[in-house]
């Protein structure tokens, strides 16, 4: 299991990156990304902290450790320019919070975020076949979620996602202790969302090659 997505008290998180660290790495994690909530107000000082903490837990831990910012609720006009910043920031991963079912994200995040070519756009369940048809070609990866709420669309997002030809990654979107799972758990997380165990299988590997390149890895 590769997390992806997942906050510390850098935004709404309950624990600093070194605690979520060491308990992803107790469950068996192979990799973890800090993605705390960024807009406008906060990219500048969360991001560069977020990235020493990283950079230093990776150097102490078999798991490895990335940082980047899941962009939230920008107006959809924002997403493209401010995704840039994070890159040019140094953010290993972008991440952008999708249209959900159970919050009022602006109609037109998903198709910008995608158009931005993130990384990963989260919990995307009011996905439409066009947009999906738009990541396959970006090679932006859709999110199955483990978080209770954003989970309700998971099987849309699977199944427009997969008709599209669309790469889709398994992640847990944790802010608590709590929220973290292990690789059976997350396995069954994209079984319940209608995926075929090879289709699970390749979750994980495109989690593994994002990782990679996250890190300067040949591919």
């Amino acid at each position: 299991m590769i997390d992806l997505h997942t906050h510390t008290l850098f935004s709404d998180g309950e624990l600093l990156p070194s605690e979520l660290a060491q308990r992803a790495a107790v469950l068996g994690l192979e990799g973890l990304a800090f993605t705390d909530h960024a807009d406008m107000s906060n990219l500048v000082t969360a991001l560069p902290a977020l990235l020493r903490a990283a950079q230093e837990l990776d150097a102490h831990h078999a798991m490895r450790i990335i940082a980047g910012v899941e962009l939230t609720h920008l107006p959809p006009a924002l997403i493209a320019p401010y995704a840039g910043k994070a890159r040019a920031l140094g953010a290993q991963i972008v991440v952008v919070h999708g249209e959900s079912p159970v919050e009022p994200v602006a109609q037109g995040t998903n198709r910008a975020a995608i158009e931005a070519g993130v990384d990963i756009l989260a919990h995307p369940g009011l996905i439409t076949p066009e947009e999906c048809a738009l990541a396959a070609e970006k090679g932006v990866l859709l999110e199955i979620s483990a978080r209770g709420g954003h989970s309700l669309g998971n099987g849309r997002v699977a199944r427009l996602g997969l008709a599209a030809g669309a790469g889709l990654v398994i992640n847990t979107d944790a802010h608590a202790p709590r929220d973290l799972i292990d690789h059976a758990f997350a396995a069954s997380v994209g079984l319940n969302a209608g995926l075929e165990p090879e289709q699970v299988e390749q979750c994980f590997a495109n989690a593994r090659r994002l990782l990679d390149r996250a890190q300067g890895v040949a591919v």
